[in-house]
């Protein structure tokens, strides 16, 4: 069932500071969702106005079926893990997840069994009677997690909560919080990130948003395998994908492009008659390309190489702003200066025109 309904949701500052409009989502029970965008895209704001943290200045929030635009956010069921962690600083583990429910006139073995709960989930059993200075920053998060868990709320929401984290403890922290997803499987969790890898890899569906809206929802391998624009193109994906210039040549189920710079691509996004000659951005991952000896869609001299073991990235300064980047395994033998060709799959080719992908047309 639908558990979080957005219709037509807007943020106004000030009455006139427009930051998100027309915001229509629906988040379904179990889901992990998650939210992208680049810097000031509203990705907080949003969370924090289904939270009850911001008003909302237009449309609906629903909650299982119920209004709640004006409903506090103590009753809307829904827990929020911030990225600084806020815990106070001067009770232990135990005290800093007990503080809500004793709010609440839980009683004391109800308390004690929520907490037993969530510390085993989270393997903090043995940190329950230090004080928050005596753990790690990996460890202080989980903290924050459990605090909220022991809530027992609808919904879960996380603000960037690992940010804070070196790369080590986020990899650890992130592989932590999919284990905790897999064993609450009927809880809703919304979480915003600017990091491709959670997004890839902890995402039910990924919405992206930009331009004070939604650019695309979809799960992580439709986001990536078939963008509905350049944008989203190449904000998924890292290095991003190339955009190159080119021509329809030959239309039909299959579609030939033909470069400015010189070579051509066999595309499967299907084109008709009437564009023939229509001028488009071909896009292609850089894991995506391949040597070849034969036929090319680009061929360049390397610029720089980097060399990171399992992948070598290649850089090609195609035009002075605009670089092609591929990604191929291994140590290649690519050099500076040395000419290199390339090609790709039909099926990895994309195809934009006016910025959008010509298969949503």
């Amino acid at each position: 069932m639908t558990q979080l309904k957005l219709s037509d949701v807007g943020k106004t500052y000030g009455g006139s500071v427009e930051v998100l409009k027309d915001i229509n989502l629906d988040i379904d029970t179990g889901e992990l969702i998650v939210f992208v965008g680049p810097s000031g895209c509203g990705k907080s704001t949003l969370l924090r106005m289904i939270a009850g943290l911001e008003q909302i200045s237009s449309g609906q929030l629903e909650i299982d079926g119920q209004l709640v635009n004006d409903v506090p956010p103590a009753q809307r069921g829904i827990a929020m893990v911030f990225q600084s962690y806020a815990l106070y600083p001067h009770m232990t583990v135990r005290e800093n997840m007990a503080f809500a429910l004793k709010l609440a006139n839980k009683g004391k073995a109800e308390i004690d069994a929520a907490i037993t709960r969530a510390a085993k989930m989270l393997q903090l059993e043995p940190y329950l009677d230090r004080l928050p200075k005596a753990l790690s920053g990996g460890q202080r998060q989980r903290v924050a997690i459990g605090r909220s868990i022991v809530r027992d709320p609808k919904v879960f929401l996380f603000d960037e909560p690992l940010s804070n984290l070196d790369a080590a403890l986020r990899v650890a922290t992130r592989i932590e919080i999919a284990q905790l997803k897999e064993q609450m499987p009927d809880r809703t969790m919304i979480y915003v990130t600017h990091d491709q890898v959670e997004a890839m890899t902890l995402a039910s569906r990924i919405v992206v948003l930009a331009n004070k809206g939604i650019a695309q929802v979809g799960t992580p391998l439709e986001l990536y395998e078939r963008p509905n624009s350049e944008f989203v193109a190449q904000f998924i994906g890292s290095p991003a994908m190339n955009l190159m210039p080119g021509e329809v040549i030959a239309t039909g189920t299959q579609t030939r492009v033909r470069l400015e710079g010189g070579g051509e691509a066999l595309s499967d996004y299907p084109t008709t008659d009437s564009d023939m000659g229509l001028k488009v951005n071909v896009g292609v991952r850089p894991e995506d390309f391949i040597e070849t000896d034969e036929a090319m869609l680009f061929e360049g001299q390397v610029d720089i190489t980097e060399k990171l073991g399992e992948v070598t990235l290649l850089y090609f300064n195609r035009t002075e702003d605009d670089p092609v980047i591929a990604k191929l395994p291994g140590v290649h033998r690519g050099m500076r200066g040395q000419a290199v060709r390339l090609t790709a799959a039909p099926d990895k080719i994309h195809l934009f025109a006016s910025g959008q992908s010509l298969l949503y047309r």
